[in-house]
């Protein structure tokens, strides 16, 4: 009877399946923490990274400024740094609901994803970024302008469009897997190709820092 009493209660699937997420969560986010407690000390050296497709020097308006923007670059070191670890986990998670054929094609995509989230950041920092500066600023000193950018305004432009982009990279993998998963057709995307569009202007519009036509097309 002790021993019935002491017994650990039986968890249902649906209580394993919220524990189980839980427990990923905890373990994604402990991550990035501490990835991040990482990377701040190397802030000075990834804004750096960042300003290299802007030569000119930051100044920054106000006391905090230049701590908020170290804080921010330092959250998208530690996304990067913490991605393998998180991905880690989605595909634990997922692994109980897939076949083993699946399971080995999920495998390779989820090792490719990182790379090609990281592949999307760079291509972001050195080629989106540099374009859409030099568009922008000409624009402002074709009218007698002198440009003069802040630290944070810069950090919140520039890590925008990586996580624009890194993400962006992230989405032919994902059309791809689905479509190898069989659970989406060519026909599906043929003919949800124009909402997607659709969709798609409307979240760049949201997402773009600015809201001219350039930024919005990229």
């Amino acid at each position: 009877m002790g021993d019935m009493a002491q017994a650990e209660p039986v968890r249902t699937p649906l209580q394993r399946h919220i524990y189980s997420v839980k427990r990923r969560l905890y373990w994604s986010g402990a991550t990035f923490l501490a990835a991040c407690l990482v990377t701040f000390p190397y802030a000075d050296h990834m804004i750096a990274w960042l300003k290299k497709p802007y030569p000119q020097d930051l100044i920054f308006y106000a006391p905090t400024e230049a701590i908020f923007a170290s804080i921010k670059v330092a959250l998208l070191g530690g996304l990067v740094l913490a991605m393998p670890v998180i991905l880690y986990h989605i595909w634990k998670f997922l692994e109980p609901a897939l076949l083993p054929g699946e399971q080995r094609l999920i495998i390779p995509f989820l090792m490719v994803a990182f790379g090609f989230f990281a592949l999307g950041v760079v291509f972001a920092n050195f080629v989106v970024v540099p374009l859409s500066l030099q568009f922008m600023l000409q624009f402002g000193i074709d009218r007698s302008l002198v440009p003069q950018l802040g630290v944070g305004f810069y950090v919140d432009f520039n890590v925008k469009f990586l996580l624009i982009f890194g993400l962006a990279f992230e989405l032919p993998l994902a059309i791809t897997l689905l479509s190898r998963l069989r659970m989406i057709t060519s026909e599906q995307l043929s003919h949800y190709r124009r909402y997607a569009i659709v969709i798609n202007l409307i979240i760049a519009g949201i997402l773009t820092p600015t809201t001219d036509l350039f930024n919005l097309l990229l």
